[in-house]
C-alpha cells in the first residue's frame, strides 16, 4: 500500500498503519502563491532602506549586481528549506525579468531558480513566474522570446502593470501568448492606491472578450480599496465571471502603501472579503521576506495568515479561512485541491498545538507526520 491517509476512523481497516494525533492538529499540504525567492534574504547587505514601492524596487535593483549564482542558490535553498518545514507542498516564486542594461533579457535568476526546481523536486514542487513590465509583451519579438523561455522551464507568464503606458495591447499579447501556449497567467496589478489604476478591469475585461480558459492570478489589486459602491460590485462580479483569482499580500503591500511620511491613515490591501463573497477565489501569499519590499518574515504560509488576520478582520472559527493557503490557493494556481484525506502522509505536517488559535498565535512546533 502507498502511504495516502484513508481517513480518520474508530475502526481501522486491516493491514493500516495507524497514527493516534493525541488531539493535535493534522495539517493539509499548505500552497504559497506568490513568492520572490530571487529577492528573499538579501536584506542584511541593502543598508539603510525604506520608503514606499518605487523606493523598493530601485533599492533591489542596485542589488542585483551581487545576483551570483551561489548568491542565489543559497538564499532560494533557505527559503525552500523554510517551506518544507511550514508544510508547503506546491510554490510559485515570481522572477524580476532583465539583466543588466537589458530589461528584455533572461535573468540569471531564471536559469538558477529552475535548477532549484529541480533539486527540491519530491519535496517541495516550485513553479517559476516572469515578471517583466507589461509593456514587455507589447513588442512581438520580446513577448515570443520570453514566452520561449516560460515553456522551456513549464512556468508561468506573469508581468506587473501599474499604469504603464502599452499596458492595453500588453495585456492582448500576453493572453495570445497564454492561448496559444496553454500557459496559465499570473499578473502583479495595480499595486498602488492612486485613482486611474484601471489594470485589473483591462485583465478582467481580456479575459471576458477571449474566453481564455486557463488560471488567471491577480496580486496584489490595491487599487480595489478605490472602489466602492455599484462599480466595485460589477468589477468583482465580472472577475468572477472570467474565471480571475485574487491574492492578498498584506505584509508587503501593508509596508509599502500609504507613505507619506508619517503614520498611515489607509490600509494598503485589497478587498478579499468582498471578491470572495461575489464569488471569486481568493487567496493569500507571503510576497517578499527580508529585503527591500519588506524587511522581516520567512516562508510560512500560517504566519501570514496570522497576520492576515487582524488586517482583514478574519473572524473566529479560523479553521475556514486555512482555504486561502490551502485548497483555495491550489485552485487559484490551477491545481487541484488537496485535503487531509487522500493526501500522501509525507506530505502533511503535525502540529503541536490544541487549536488553531494556538497554533496561529505560535511558536507551535511542527513535524512531518511520518517524521
Amino acid at each position: 500500500m502507498d502511504d495516502r491517509v484513508i481517513g480518520f476512523t474508530q475502526s481501522p481497516p486491516e493491514g493500516v498503519q495507524v497514527i493516534n494525533g493525541a488531539g493535535r492538529i493534522l495539517l493539509p499540504p499548505l500552497v504559497e502563491p506568490h513568492l520572490h525567492l530571487d529577492k528573499a534574504f538579501s536584506l542584511p547587505r541593502l543598508g539603510a532602506v525604506g520608503g514606499d514601492l518605487m523606493a523598493a524596487i530601485a533599492a533591489q535593483e542596485a542589488d542585483k549586481a551581487q545576483w551570483t549564482d551561489d548568491d542565489l542558490r543559497h538564499r532560494s535553498n533557505r527559503a525552500l528549506a523554510e517551506l518544507q518545514a511550514a508544510g508547503v507542498s506546491y510554490a510559485r516564486s515570481h522572477v524580476d525579468w532583465g539583466m543588466g542594461d537589458d530589461p528584455h533579457a533572461t535573468p540569471r535568476a531564471w536559469n538558477v531558480l529552475a535548477e532549484v526546481a529541480q533539486d527540491w523536486a519530491g519535496r517541495v514542487t516550485l513553479s517559476l513566474s516572469c515578471l517583466p513590465e507589461i509593456d514587455a509583451f507589447a513588442e512581438p519579438a520580446t513577448a515570443a522570446r520570453i514566452a520561449a523561455e516560460v515553456r522551456r522551464v513549464g512556468g508561468v507568464l506573469g508581468a506587473w502593470c501599474l499604469g504603464h503606458r502599452d499596458r492595453r495591447p500588453g495585456f492582448a499579447a500576453a493572453f495570445n501568448l497564454a492561448a496559444r501556449h496553454g500557459l496559465a497567467l499570473d499578473f502583479h496589478v495595480d499595486e498602488g492606491q492612486e485613482a486611474g489604476l484601471d489594470g485589473l478591469a483591462l485583465i478582467t475585461a481580456q479575459a471576458l472578450r477571449t474566453g481564455f480558459q486557463g488560471p488567471i492570478l491577480c496580486g496584489h489589486a490595491v487599487s480595489l480599496m478605490n472602489q466602492t459602491g455599484p462599480a466595485l460590485d460589477r468589477l468583482l462580479a465580472d472577475m468572477a465571471r472570467a474565471g480571475l483569482s485574487l491574492c492578498a499580500l498584506p505584509t508587503t503591500n501593508l509596508y509599502l502603501q500609504s507613505r507619506q511620511g508619517g503614520t498611515p491613515d489607509r490600509r494598503g490591501i485589497t478587498r478579499l472579503a468582498e471578491a470572495a463573497a461575489a464569488g471569486v477565489t481568493t487567496c493569500l501569499g507571503t510576497d517578499n521576506v527580508q529585503d527591500a519590499f519588506f524587511p522581516l518574515g520567512r516562508h510560512d504560509p500560517m504566519l501570514t495568515l496570522a497576520q492576515a488576520i487582524p488586517v482583514l478582520h478574519l473572524d473566529p472559527p479560523f479553521g475556514r479561512h486555512l482555504t486561502l493557503i490551502a485548497t483555495d490557493a491550489a485552485r487559484a494556481l490551477g491545481l487541484a485541491p488537496a485535503w487531509v484525506d487522500n493526501s500522501p502522509a509525507h506530505r502533511l505536517v503535525l502540529a503541536e498545538a490544541q487549536d488553531l488559535a494556538s497554533l496561529l498565535s505560535g511558536p507551535a512546533t511542527r513535524r512531518p507526520l511520518l517524521a
